[in-house]
């Protein structure tokens, strides 16, 4: 099946839709009008709940977040959003609980978190300027100190892309429930709270609020109903987009269309100029069992058996950049293309599968090898093709070509780079 045009992946850039700097701006102005509304640029009020005499602070945000939860882990439910493709910030334990403890004391001393302090001096008000210049300093020294702990910081509690539903070994709607369920008796007890120090009369708030716990409280009900895609679910979801040449026109490819078409299989000499590519960092796959990696495998290649794929797949979600490639790799392609759809499914990023596996390397950089000879008759599919004198692994000199003798091999490309999950913040930070 030949196609006249080349795969491309959309990437949708800031820089080449300034438009969508409009929008961010639009959206932040209306975030800090909402705050300023709520009251949120006033450290009094602020302050106000940590003596337990107006909690609007702890309704409104955890309220925002809750409704946000609910409404996501609706979309997830229902296929629309793959939650895999959302950055989640890394869990750093330690570190994380000591920088909160350090804020919390600061809002508590300040009246302000960062988000609220840029609000409120925004208005013109001195406190909330001088926060943000507190905060400001404070980064500045962190710049300048954190050679000194950055070995602690950055290591100490790692555990990667780790949420709720990982730690509580639940599924995502029980825990979504779970949550709100927590949120809404925290919202009673922060009223409760508000009648007794603040001397609130509660008989006065709109009947409105019980309608809209109800309503909460039945949607993430409902994420328990709908459930969460299966990795092959979201396999069959997923979509490749490629442009003819003509200037806005879009062509979709389900997943299973790009295996079709051969976009998906990077050739030996591809592969290889790949990994010689000081702009890519290139990562190598090996499915196969211990026993055929040891064998023989490719230099630098990781041995992951298809069995334990699903062990590596947070970590391959957590650590990502824009310039990593993956390669997938077995004998010939069957369980190669299991671990393709496996992790294109988790919404793992460039991965390609070596075309005709490590069979089809060797036949392209190892026929002149004298220490590997071709095993002569019928085959199981997906088996070795070749025999080795020993248990030499990486060491034949075709696990490693020459620049020199290979640099000059054509190929057709494939490889295109896809747009990565971005890292992004979250709160009121």
């Amino acid at each position: 099946m030949e196609y006249p045009f080349p795969l491309q992946i959309l990437q949708t850039v800031s820089a080449e839709n300034p438009w969508t700097y409009l929008v961010f701006g639009v959206i932040g102005f209306f975030f800090g009008y909402v705050l300023e509304l709520s009251g949120f640029g006033n450290s009094k009020k602020l302050a106000a709940q940590f003596y337990f005499t107006e909690l609007t602070v702890l309704k409104v945000m955890f309220g925002a977040i809750v409704t946000a939860m609910v409404l996501l882990f609706t979309m997830i439910g229902l296929g629309i959003v793959n939650y895999d493709l959302i950055w989640v910030n890394p869990t750093y334990l330690w570190s994380g609980i000591l920088g909160g403890l350090i804020m919390g004391v600061g809002f508590i001393v300040g009246g302000f978190c960062p988000g609220t302090s840029l609000v409120s001096a925004v208005t013109g008000k001195l406190d909330g300027i001088f926060f943000v210049l507190g905060g400001l300093a404070g980064i500045f020294l962190f710049g300048e100190t954190e050679w000194l702990y950055d070995a602690w910081w950055q290591t100490s509690g790692y555990l990667g892309r780790f949420t709720l539903m990982d730690w509580l070994g639940l599924p995502n709607g029980v825990v979504v429930t779970i949550i709100v369920a927590m949120a809404l008796f925290m919202f009673w007890g922060a009223e409760q709270l508000e009648h007794i120090f603040g001397k609130r009369d509660l008989s006065k708030e709109p009947k409105l609020r019980l309608a809209g716990a109800v309503t909460l409280f039945a949607v993430a009900l409902g994420t328990i109903v709908i459930g969460t895609p299966s990795t092959e679910q979201k396999y069959t979801r997923t979509y490749f987009s490629r442009e003819p040449g003509e200037p806005g026109e879009v062509v979709k490819v389900s997943a299973d269309q790009l295996l079709e078409m051969r976009l998906a299989q990077a050739s030996p000499a591809e592969v290889y100029h790949t990994m010689f590519d000081n702009g890519l960092v290139t990562v190598l796959l090996d499915v196969r069992p211990e026993a055929e990696y040891n064998l023989y495998h490719l230099n630098n290649a990781l041995n992951v058996p298809l069995a334990q794929v699903d062990s590596i797949i947070p970590q391959l979600q957590s650590r990502h950049s824009p310039n990593t490639v993956y390669f997938v790799m077995s004998n010939d392609e069957e369980a190669a293309t299991d671990v393709w759809k496996m992790l294109v499914g988790s919404g793992i990023a460039n991965v390609y599968i070596l075309e005709g596996g490590i069979n089809n390397w060797i036949k392209t950089f190892g026929a002149d090898d004298p220490q590997i000879s071709p095993v002569f008759g019928t085959r199981a599919p997906d088996q070795l093709g070749y025999q080795f004198p020993s248990v030499l692994g990486s060491r034949y000199a075709s696990c490693y070509p020459d620049p020199q003798k290979f640099d000059e091999l054509e190929y057709e490309p494939v490889i295109k780079l896809e747009l990565q999950r971005d890292k992004s913040g979250g709160g009121c930070g």
